[in-house]
């Protein structure tokens, strides 16, 4: 039997609520909406980072990003932590990646045996946050320019970056049907939509009547009633810079969604390639998001902050093996993506570091004892220390030891309104909850040491400054002498060998005698 191919496309900041596959009914994604109705969509899957660098390094290597030193965007993880990248390839596989990733340090592969496109942010110690800044401040100067801005464009960096990410991707795959290395390939797709700034084309925003735009189930919350954490957010992304009209909010929102539905196109075309390269039968799929956006939910934007709307991601797999038209509503996190995944490639059991566990069995209702406990950490921008998240069941509490907790019940309660730590009669409950936090976490050890992180890379940063600065930001490697037809070659066998799918060539009709030599 042969081993399947495994494609993971990423969305950057998609949170699960705007798709349909979701329940949402103003988005306009048929082919994210395709793929659902071929395989198993996770009705409760959740990052365990909401940023973008932490939440891809804990995905790819199976572990929580505190663990690994993964604290934030300008943090790098050790080039020794094995990877999923690197167990794939032990089974054989080839490993290649196409788009955003965001390592940071001088290790841009990790373990991936081909990188065909360059980062779109910076691989250096330049988004080192500081924790003793009051107000907290922003190494990628954050602000709410990019709704207050949203709207039109013509061309975006965005669209730059995705639009290669996708001719690269689809042109590999091309390749991939092409090449004499008949190995399996785990093909990372990772694009920056619908990342803010919220712009879009007037092809995808004219997808949508501004009238049919949802505006959000929580409205802003004044700041002097918001809880520690939630003011920090706003401190740190600047709202008191900006008012957001109504106008503004849904002009933000229609370009998201916007945004979303290029996402969806961009899905399309990669299943579009891989039929017509004929490996559409033996590939599994896999679509998800690094981490969620806020959307105006309870007057915040973008992520970094432990409710819903940037935690909660989509994911969605479909290929041989997986269920058709299936969903589970079991509480699942991108850690479990690893495992998954693995299991997919791997001839038996290998031992690895991860922390998650396989779905197919979940997909197939045959997983006994699924874990109900989900955990995500923030120790990133804005913080002023750890901070934690804990669902359980339909329970959750994000809890800080300044800050303190909240307590939300999100099967009555999913656009968290209503804290429960904050009424009588749930004390027992919110002491469990934190001591479980305690159990899964040791809190004084993850303040402790990125404090020490922060500490190093911001002397780091300022030593590598002064004199040379050899970049870290990968540059794809490209060999014009190794491209199309070059000297030696028949540009007629080289064309032939180039079509898809192949065809031997004609044997002549009337072959010409050999000629006499002697």
């Amino acid at each position: 039997m042969r081993k399947p191919n495994i494609i993971l496309v990423m969305a950057d900041q998609l949170t699960a609520g705007v798709l349909p596959a979701y329940g949402n009914a103003v988005a306009k994604t048929p082919h994210i909406n395709a793929l659902a109705a071929r395989g198993t969509v996770f009705g409760n899957t959740y990052c365990n980072f909401p940023i973008c660098a932490p939440s891809r390094a804990s995905m790819l290597t199976g572990q929580r990003a505190t663990s690994i030193g993964a604290f934030d965007n300008g943090a790098d993880f050790p080039s020794s932590t094995p990877t999923l990248m690197h167990h794939l390839r032990m089974e054989g596989y080839r490993t290649i990646l196409a788009g955003k990733m965001h390592f940071v340090g001088p290790d841009q592969l990790h373990g991936y045996e081909e990188r065909i496109t360059t980062d779109i942010y910076p691989s250096d110690f330049t988004w080192t946050p500081d924790w003793s800044s009051n107000p907290p401040v922003s190494g990628a100067r954050m602000s709410l320019l990019g709704v207050v801005e949203a709207g039109l464009c013509t061309r975006s960096l965005q669209l730059d970056y995705d639009e290669e990410v996708a001719f690269a991707a689809n042109r590999k795959l091309f390749d991939l049907a092409r090449d004499e290395d008949k190995r399996p390939f785990f093909l990372t797709v990772s694009f920056t939509h619908p990342h803010n700034p919220f712009v879009t084309t007037q092809e995808y925003w004219d997808r949508y009547d501004p009238a049919e735009i949802d505006m959000p189930a929580v409205g802003p919350i004044p700041f002097e009633e918001q809880d520690g954490r939630s003011q920090r957010h706003y401190l740190l992304t600047r709202c008191d810079e900006h008012d957001i009209t109504p106008d503004r909010l849904r002009d933000a929102r229609h370009a998201y969604y916007a945004m979303t539905s290029y996402i969806d196109d961009k899905l399309g075309q990669l299943m579009a390639t891989l039929k017509a390269a004929g490996l559409d039968e033996n590939t599994v799929v896999i679509f998800t998001a690094d981490h969620g956006e806020m959307l105006g939910e309870r007057g915040m934007w973008f992520k970094m902050c432990l409710f819903e709307g940037s935690v909660r991601v989509p994911l969605i797999i479909a290929g041989p093996g997986w269920p058709e038209g299936a969903s589970r509503e079991e509480n699942t996190s991108l850690l479990d993506l690893a495992p998954t995944i693995l299991a997919q490639a791997a001839d038996g059991p290998r031992a690895t570091a991860f922390e998650g566990h396989d779905l197919q069995p979940l997909a197939h209702g045959t997983a006994t004892d699924w874990p109900s406990d989900v955990l995500c950490e923030y120790t990133a921008e804005g913080c002023d220390e750890p901070w934690f998240m804990l669902r359980r069941g339909h329970r959750k509490m994000i809890w800080s030891r300044t800050h303190g907790p909240q307590l939300f019940d999100l099967a009555a309660d999913p656009h968290e309104a209503r804290d429960l730590a904050k009424l009588p009669g749930h004390a027992e409950e919110v002491a469990a909850m934190i001591a479980a936090i305690h159990a899964h976490w040791d809190v004084a050890c993850v303040d402790r040491t990125a404090r020490e992180s922060q500490a190093r890379r911001h002397m780091l940063r300022e030593a590598l400054g002064h004199g040379r600065r050899p970049p870290w930001d990968w540059q794809p490697p490209s060999d014009a002498a190794k491209q199309y037809v070059r000297s030696g070659d028949s540009p007629t066998l080289t064309k032939i060998r180039s079509r898809l799918p192949y065809r031997a060539p004609v044997p002549p009709d009337l072959p010409r005698k050999k000629e006499d030599k002697s």
